[in-house]
């Protein structure tokens, strides 16, 4: 399924806060934002799009990017928001399926889920799934609200707490993650060393190229009980 005026765009950058350089530390062998890219274009239900800052670092992220045949979006380090609202604008999107750099095992059913589920509404994402399972989508009009009026710092950076954070002035849709996935206890996003070590640990227990999100919940249980003994 696609939709004309619906894309997928992806947040990342080389100097996270946290774990700086995350972006290219590898899984199996491939980079961390390779991973999250991969998975996103498996989901076909758009162009996918990376929207990185335009500081000499990040060079090397739009660079990967350009190999894969994706397009590059460069805009402000700090305020996110922002940069989301032009990357949208740049590739012409009324609504942006929102994903980001932490998440090399998001569900490649997700983006689909998401924009279907959008309906007329302004936002839409998904509750329980694993912690870094999945993505939100957003209508360019409501982005564009947001941008106008935010001016709390945290909304600037998570670009979707504005919206989804007011119910009362936006249409906000919470949907039930698929059964099979609902499990909130696991996490499969990167943002620190230990998340990097887990979610490796993770992908060395599979069998797929590119694992399905059920299978790497089936790896966390298995390591768990590893642990556990």
């Amino acid at each position: 399924m696609t939709h004309a005026s619906a894309g997928i765009v992806l947040q990342a950058r080389f100097g996270s806060t946290r774990l700086p350089g995350k972006a290219l530390a590898t899984i199996g062998g491939i980079s961390l934002l390779e991973r999250c890219l991969r998975r996103l274009l498996l989901a076909r239900v758009g162009q996918v799009v990376l929207a990185t800052t335009t500081l000499a670092e990040d060079d090397v992220l739009a660079a990967v990017a350009a190999r894969m045949g994706i397009g590059v979006y460069r805009g402000s380090a700090d305020d996110v928001l922002g940069r989301y609202l032009a990357a949208a604008m740049a590739f012409q999107f009324d609504v942006v399926i929102r994903a980001t750099g932490d998440n090399p095992a998001v569900d490649t059913a997700a983006p689909r889920r998401v924009l279907r589920g959008l309906g007329a509404a302004d936002y839409v994402c998904e509750d329980g799934l694993p912690y870094g399972g999945g993505v939100e989508a957003v209508r360019l009009s409501a982005l564009s609200r947001a941008a106008a009026e935010a001016t709390a710092s945290a909304d600037r950076e998570h670009v979707t707490t504005f919206v989804r954070e007011r119910p009362e002035v936006f249409d906000v849709v919470r949907l039930a993650a698929p059964r099979p996935l609902h499990r909130p206890d696991v996490r499969v996003t990167v943002d620190t060393n230990h998340d990097l070590a887990h979610v490796r640990q993770l992908f060395a227990h599979t069998t797929s190229a590119e694992p399905p999100l059920r299978e790497l919940i089936t790896a966390s249980d298995w390591c768990s009980r590893s642990v556990a003994v």
